[in-house]
């Protein structure tokens, strides 16, 4: 096991600790802190343990509409503050945030970047406004050119299984998104406030084609300090898109249809969003 702690320990940074074990297949405990890093997990095997997950702070602040060294925008996949992009990674008790903050300001901000399969988050805090957690893969092919700039745009779409246990999500706008077959168990998904009419959508789900599923969140509760009816449940980022909601407990700033179209569009045929046993 490796230490990482800001006073002493075996280093004091996480992504030192992670370069140091080029094969993977380590346990890295993260002290209390603040660490203000920007975090990449390219290798298979690799555990974080914070010591706690309110006071482990993993931080970063780039934005989408930031300017890139190559001159462009940054763009919405090269914002992450954590990249995880290796399968049998384990992330418990620590927060990953990013700082950049209000999205119809600086745009998407994403905190975590997950791709990769059989990958665990339990007792983490998953902190921004705008697309904070990205779930790879991404979709098959991009709307506009250089959309899915980033570290995984030329990947295989293969589709992982991620789970997240008793965490803590926030965000505003499609802030949990992408394609994996993603599980949130007994976590806590909470909205935050734009002032807007429509404050936000939950879940922006791209499922493969012929996937078995998509998002399934199962005795989760959806909070928000919005106002009421004012947030979606989701919409669909492409037109396989799955999610699942399983004995939830559904806050009042939720719209009663729940669901809705990409732009308030018609919602196509091929999407399955559902809502079992919940109260609202």
């Amino acid at each position: 096991m490796i230490t990482v702690s800001k006073n002493g320990g075996d280093l004091s940074s996480v992504q030192e600790a992670i370069d140091s074990i080029p094969s993977g297949n380590e346990t890295v405990f993260i002290r209390k802190g603040i660490y203000h890093e920007r975090v990449e997990i390219t290798v298979p095997g690799v555990t974080l343990i914070g010591e706690s997950a309110e006071e482990t702070v993993i931080e970063y602040g780039l934005y989408a509409m930031m300017k890139a060294d190559d001159a462009r925008k940054l763009g919405t996949f090269r914002s992450y503050t954590m990249l995880v992009n290796a399968d049998d990674v384990i992330c418990r008790g620590i927060t990953v945030r990013n700082t950049a903050g209000f999205g119809k300001d600086i745009g998407q901000a994403v905190a975590l970047y997950a791709e990769g399969d059989r990958l665990t988050f339990e007792d983490c805090r998953i902190c921004g406004r705008q697309d904070t957690l990205f779930t790879g893969p991404l979709p098959p092919t991009e709307r506009e050119k250089g959309g899915f700039r980033g570290p995984t745009e030329f990947s295989e779409r293969k589709q992982g299984r991620q789970i997240y246990r008793k965490c803590h999500i926030e965000g505003d706008v499609d802030f949990i998104f992408g394609s994996a077959a993603a599980r949130f168990e007994d976590c806590v998904i909470h909205s935050l406030d734009r002032g807007e009419e429509i404050n936000g959508y939950v879940t922006a789900s791209s499922a493969c084609e012929g996937a078995e599923s998509g998002y399934v969140f199962e005795r989760c509760r959806f909070t928000g300090d919005c106002a009421p009816h004012s947030v979606y449940l989701g919409r669909p980022w492409r037109e396989f898109a799955q999610v699942s909601l399983i004995n939830c407990e559904i806050g009042q700033h939720i719209r009663p249809e729940f669901f809705c179209g990409w732009n308030n569009d018609t919602i196509p045929d091929t999407v399955r969003f559902e809502v079992i046993g919940c109260t609202y």
